[in-house]
């Protein structure tokens, strides 16, 4: 469902302020990377791992970074209310220095956040599923963007903005060459075969840190599992569909283009899975090694403010019920 636009608070470069300068290379150019943060419970939830991601991305684009740790304050004391909210944090490269699309490299990266009020939406979803559609509107394929959750949005704006929108909660979206690739917002997983498959992203998409929660919960759970080439014809046959992101955790497909979908046991399973770790911000999963990227300069810069990932404990304590929009 829409939220309101018109959010809580902005901090741009750690002061309160409502605008960025005109000559924002962000604004020009989409030149820089974005995260949306769950805060429940007056904390961030799964912060390390979106401020890992957003490390290797700025690292990716040659966007030299240095907030960190002032961003990671800021996010905290952002999240420190105890009412669930979202915090969307925009980092771009900052004020242009020349006229064109090359940066003379001594731009001063801008870092925008902003705090919202939790969205209203269906409490039903996570128990009963959603409606979604097949977007007509297919995504570029780039090895050099894939992965990055990069400030260029177009192609998602346009899906959304497609016929039969309103009749449907998420829109799933297939690359120029018919590979299935994520939802508008979202990563899509489906069951086939009583295997658990989700995109590869070698080519386009986002490498969501739900995505990779659920890669590495179901992993540790024993779930057989795998990333790979998707086309309309495995889903056509998918037994279980499901997506995920940062704000709704894991949401079934009950409908896909009017075909009635089947809320399964592997989705219930990866739900029982997730539900302390979104419930209860303070416990984040430790990394399972065949999920991730070898360490890079950004990981050992994040370590070194003070971000490296926490391990899970063996038990999560918060009961399930505490997630917000969960019937």
């Amino acid at each position: 469902m829409n939220s309101s636009a018109e959010p809580e608070i902005v901090l741009i470069d750690g002061a309160a302020a409502s605008s960025v300068s005109a000559l924002d290379r962000g604004l020009h150019y989409g030149d820089g990377l974005f995260e949306t943060i769950a805060c429940l419970g007056g904390r961030a939830r799964f912060l390390n791992l979106h401020l890992e991601r957003l490390a290797k991305g700025c690292e990716r684009l040659h966007l030299h970074f240095s907030g960190l740790a002032a961003l990671r304050e800021e996010i905290e004391r952002l999240a420190s209310p105890s009412e669930p909210s979202l915090i969307k944090v925009i980092v771009t490269r900052g004020v242009a220095t020349a006229r064109g699309y090359a940066p003379t490299g001594d731009e001063s990266a801008t870092r925008v956040v902003l705090r919202y009020s939790w969205p209203q939406e269906d409490p039903s979803a996570w128990r009963l599923g959603i409606s979604a559609r097949t977007a007509a509107m297919r995504l570029g394929e780039n090895p050099g963007l894939a992965g990055l959750k990069h400030l260029s949005r177009l192609e998602q704006v346009l899906a959304r903005a497609e016929a039969g929108e309103q009749s449907a909660s998420e829109a799933l979206m297939f690359s120029t060459s018919g590979f299935l690739v994520s939802g508008t917002m979202s990563n899509v997983f489906i069951v086939c075969a009583g295997i658990l498959r989700t995109p590869r992203i070698e080519r386009c998409g986002v490498a969501g840190v739900m995505r990779r929660v659920v890669l590495q919960e179901a992993l540790r759970a024993g779930i057989a599992r795998e990333e790979c080439d998707l086309n309309a014809d495995d889903l056509s046959r998918a037994e279980e569909i499901f997506i995920t992101n940062a704000r709704i955790g894991v949401w079934p497909l009950r409908s896909l283009d009017s075909r009635p979908l089947t809320l399964g046991p592997i989705t219930r399973s990866i739900q029982e899975l997730l539900s302390p770790l979104l419930a209860e911000p303070r416990h984040e999963p430790s990394p399972v090694q065949s999920t991730q990227n070898s360490e890079s300069s950004a990981s050992a810069q994040l370590g070194a403010a003070g971000n490296a990932i926490a391990p899970a404990p063996a038990t999560p304590t918060a009961p399930a019920t505490d997630i917000p929009g969960r019937a």
